[in-house]
């Protein structure tokens, strides 16, 4: 990850430093540095490969990475406006980390723990300075991916929330803010489709190749052009209270059923576009204008797949 997260920040224009905590021989270290340089590069070339980066600017961008042993390290970090932490996820080996940073970086810099597993209320507890901290979770391969997930706790600083969020949004993220809570949004989300998509393979409902092209070009496609929550408001919260019920009933009672803010909003007539009220408020919303920007965002979807097809000019029989 650590490598993913120096290839964008290097994309943007950035010089970066790689930095390495562990002492290690000079081979050791030589060996790990050339691996790392090797994967950065082959990262890159396989970009300008498929036409995302000029050849002649992958070493450009390879050489914004600086690679720094241990020794060096104080130097480094006490530099750093914003240290991301991407070590094994075992807290034991965190508090290591935090304690070594704790020391070196500049007692204004912000700390980001790149943990996908481990809440940033556990972690800021080791940290010297949890005004500063937060998680920041990547999705791979970080470079590519535009979503990076903050995970803030009631100590964080807003002033470290604002620099992390512009930081992020300058090299072209996308930051999204939750709360301390596990899986954060994507993995949480992404757990449940794949792990009832696997409970379909068991259940001979579909072959994997048929769940698949489902998701790829059905539930993909929709979720490329709406949000999962405004994609309720799009069809109406009594749609999802309904097919829950059924689901529930027909497969999974605790799996399906439908939660209190669902049918809340059901009870209250809040449905969504179709009320002007819903998990988002649309009144004064131009409907109309809304839908067409709607059909507009997946027929893109559609072409970028390959799956649009234009009306027939002649009729057929």
């Amino acid at each position: 990850m650590g490598r993913g997260i120096a290839i964008a920040f290097a994309w943007a224009g950035h010089r970066i430093a790689v930095v390495d905590l562990r002492a290690r021989g000079r081979d050791a270290w030589v060996r790990l540095r050339d691996e790392a340089q090797d994967e950065i590069r082959e990262s890159l070339r396989a970009l300008a490969d498929l036409g995302a980066l000029a050849p002649a600017l992958v070493d450009a961008v390879a050489d914004r990475v600086a690679f720094v042993p241990a020794p060096d390290a104080p130097a480094a970090l006490g530099d750093a406006e914003l240290v991301f932490e991407g070590v094994t996820e075992r807290l034991d080996a965190k508090r290591e980390v935090f304690a070594a940073l704790g020391r070196m970086c500049a007692p204004d810099a912000i700390l980001a723990s790149t943990t996908s597993s481990i809440l940033v209320t556990e972690l800021a507890a080791l940290v010297e300075r949890p005004g500063r901290f937060l998680n920041a979770h990547w999705l791979n391969p970080a470079y590519l991916i535009p979503v990076v997930e903050i995970s803030v706790h009631e100590g964080t600083s807003p002033a470290a929330l604002a620099g992390l969020r512009g930081t992020l949004e300058a090299i072209g993220k996308l930051p999204v803010v939750c709360g301390p809570t596990p899986g954060y949004i994507v993995p949480r989300l992404q757990a449940l489709v794949m792990n009832e998509a696997a409970r379909m393979v068991e259940e001979g409902a579909a072959t994997a190749e048929e769940i698949d092209k489902a998701t790829r070009y059905g539930l993909g496609l929709r979720f490329a052009a709406l949000g999962v929550v405004e994609f309720i408001d799009w069809g109406g919260a009594d749609i999802l209270y309904h097919a829950s019920r059924e689901l529930s009933a027909s497969v999974d009672a605790a799996r399906y059923a439908a939660p209190a803010i669902v049918d809340r909003l059901v009870g209250e007539g809040h449905l969504g576009v179709k009320t002007g009220r819903g998990f988002f408020d649309h009144t004064g919303r131009d409907v109309a204008a809304y839908r067409r920007d709607v059909l507009g965002r997946t027929l893109g979807a559609l072409r970028h797949a390959g799956l649009w097809r234009p009306a027939a000019e002649d009729t057929v029989g």
